[in-house]
């Protein structure tokens, strides 16, 4: 059975697409661009490369062929795996392969797979309907003479005493309710009193100063003689406040789990998810936003930790990868 159809619908919106036992298409975004040379334009484009080593079940394909075919997942893999070993038999017989609207494939000399993308499709949504164009730039045309015939000309200025005087009208007002305010503030008052050369002022204030501090000291005096330990030599200890105790705040733990597989159907996750746990790990599914099932195999509390897990488990699950979640 041809799957191609399912591998190009795959494209449109996914960057990694993997035929299993055979390879992966990976899309390459390259953004629009300009041959000044030939006067064209090239909106932005999703290129398809290929990548034998690519080969490991990630459920994406199998997935579709599953849904699109009402087939339980064995079935369909059992599909995919058939359409995977017809062209390893074709390529080593010597055989051009070749893929509507993405590419050819064929054995080269030391009978490795070679990849030729197709260049006029374009794989890009964002870039649906648009079309590469030509536009020349206009002959005779000199924007510098354009600039210098506005250097030439000398400004014309207009003076109006009319705005002049609008501009005074508005100005002044606001200056003089600006300085009476400031004037009747406590800010200015304090400044006035504290800079006066008046030494009645100066005398009354050093004399209010020298009585304050009189009864700053009394007061002092007093308070040691209250505290004077009795004649028996016992001593009043005074019990000191108790501190109030704020509780730690508990610093907040991000979490990271390690996807190694994303499912349209939740059947095949569920499925997944059981590999998992007979492997000895800990799955959980969860939703994505674009409406598929990631199976989580583990938890990890750090990045660190979550770095180290996956370059384990990508040995045996290879493009796995890590969400962090609060």
């Amino acid at each position: 059975m041809d799957i191609t159809p399912f591998i190009r619908e795959l494209l449109f919106g996914h960057d990694c697409v993997i035929v299993p036992g055979f390879g992966g298409f990976l899309g390459n975004y390259t953004p629009a661009r300009i041959d000044r040379n030939t006067g064209t334009f090239y909106p932005p484009v999703k290129q398809i490369s290929f990548n034998s080593n690519l080969n490991h079940n990630d459920g994406l394909l199998v997935g579709r062929i599953s849904e699109s075919l009402k087939l339980n997942y064995g079935d369909a893999r059992n599909i995919a795996e058939e359409f995977a070993s017809a062209l390893h038999k074709k390529l080593e017989r010597g055989e051009k392969v070749v893929f509507d609207n993405i590419g050819t494939f064929i054995n080269n000399q030391e009978g490795n797979v070679q990849f030729e993308p197709a260049r006029d499709v374009n794989y890009h949504l964002d870039s649906y309907g648009l079309e590469s164009f030509k536009f020349m730039p206009l002959e005779g045309y000199d924007v510098r003479k354009r600039i210098a015939r506005h250097i030439d000309k000398e400004p014309v200025r207009h003076s109006s005493f009319r705005k002049v005087l609008w501009r005074a009208a508005v100005i002044i007002p606001l200056l003089t309710i600006l300085a009476v305010v400031w004037l009747k503030t406590d800010i200015s008052k304090s400044r006035i009193e504290s800079t006066t050369m008046n030494p009645l002022v100066t005398a009354e204030f050093e004399s209010n100063k020298k009585a304050v501090d009189e009864n700053i000291a009394a007061g002092e005096a007093k308070k040691e003689e209250i505290f004077i330990p009795a004649s028996d030599n016992s001593a009043v200890a005074e019990t000191p406040p108790v501190p109030e105790t704020i509780p730690p705040v508990t610093p907040r733990e991000d979490i990271y789990l390690l996807i190694t597989g994303s499912f349209k159907s939740e059947e095949n996750a569920l499925g997944w998810a059981d590999m998992l746990k007979k492997e000895g790990f800990s799955p959980e599914i969860l939703n994505s936003p674009n409406g598929f099932y990631r199976v989580s195999a583990m938890r990890c509390n750090t990045l660190a930790t979550a770095v180290n897990m996956k370059k384990s488990i990508s040995i045996k699950f290879p493009g796995t990868w890590y969400k962090k979640i609060n």
